[in-house]
């Protein structure tokens, strides 16, 4: 019988992926063969053009999709041979997801959206309602807790999401095109928070096809015709805290009939209410809550 790496840090696995589909009466073959491991803590951006295989593998890794051949161990489980059931209660309790599309309920409040990964947890309410809480003060919405989707901006949406993301404490946040709906100001925001996740600990998987925003990541892995072409570390990350730092005193420092503040080679186009929502956000990623501080609590959980 096949065993997952010996070494304990290792959080995903896989071994000679394969993905074939059948559309009509010709196999279509996602991926190749691909094998692969992901430390605990690292923040890898998966990259690649459009049909290279990196969209259907992250599909596989948040057990969305089952491979059609080869392995992938998550922790101590072998996802890959798991019964449906099992893979729904990974979902829910191992993995938190980022779409790029916010996937909300447009009726219901950022507390409410960020409350319903939890309906089937077993947590009291009164739980669900302190992590909620938690979760969109972390990043940077504690003032906008009863507010609907339709009343926030899509920055604001997807902050929203990722707090829905985090409140099952999961081991590993898998980002699908987070920012592609986004600005460059807000995608920079985004960055922040996902960097700041992977600053306490928490495994980042972020796919998209943007070389700048995969050089906030710490590793940058490239698929082309479903097989990896390159895997490499990223020698000098981007800071998006810095740069967020650096946008806001140029803010402070203009005057005030200046042209808005520029990021980079690209402008930061923004009026006051967002300058004054990237301050609570930067206030936020820099002291956040104790009550999803608890990693020890993550890693135990993930334990096999």
């Amino acid at each position: 019988m096949t065993t997952p790496s010996t070494n304990t840090s290792t959080v995903i696995r896989v071994r000679d992926l394969t993905k074939t589909y059948l559309l009509g009466q010709t196999r279509v073959r996602a991926l190749r063969g691909v094998s692969l491991e992901i430390q605990r803590g690292e923040f890898v951006a998966i990259m690649g053009p459009s049909g290279s295989g990196k969209s259907t593998f992250m599909n596989l890794l948040g057990c969305l999709d089952r491979p059609s051949g080869g392995e992938y161990w998550l922790g101590g489980a072998l996802v890959s041979k798991l019964t449906p059931d099992q893979l729904a209660d990974i979902r829910n309790r191992r993995i938190g997801f980022i779409f790029q599309g916010f996937n909300l309920m447009g009726r219901a409040t950022a507390l409410k959206n960020v409350e319903i990964p939890m309906i089937y947890s077993g947590l009291q309410v009164a739980e669900q309602d302190r992590r909620a809480r938690a979760a969109l003060q972390m990043v940077g919405l504690g003032s906008r807790l009863h507010h609907k989707p339709a009343q926030l901006s899509g920055g604001q949406q997807q902050r929203v999401a990722i707090a829905r993301a985090l409140v099952n404490r999961p081991s590993l946040i898998l980002a699908d095109e987070p920012t592609g709906n986004l600005d460059t100001r807000t995608s920079v925001e985004i960055m922040a928070i996902l960097q700041t996740l992977n600053a306490r600990g928490m495994t980042v998987v972020l796919v998209t096809h943007e070389t700048d925003i995969a050089n906030y990541a710490q590793r940058q892995v490239t698929f082309r015709d479903g097989v990896i072409i390159s895997d490499h570390p990223v020698a000098d990350p981007r800071s998006a805290r810095v740069e967020l730092e650096q946008l806001m005193k140029q803010v402070v420092n203009a005057p005030a009939n200046a042209p808005r503040a520029v990021m980079g080679a690209q402008p930061a186009s923004g009026t006051p209410a967002d300058d004054e929502d990237t301050a609570e956000l930067l206030s936020a990623v820099a002291t956040p809550p104790r009550a999803l501080d608890d990693l020890e609590a993550i890693r135990r959980e993930d334990a096999p």
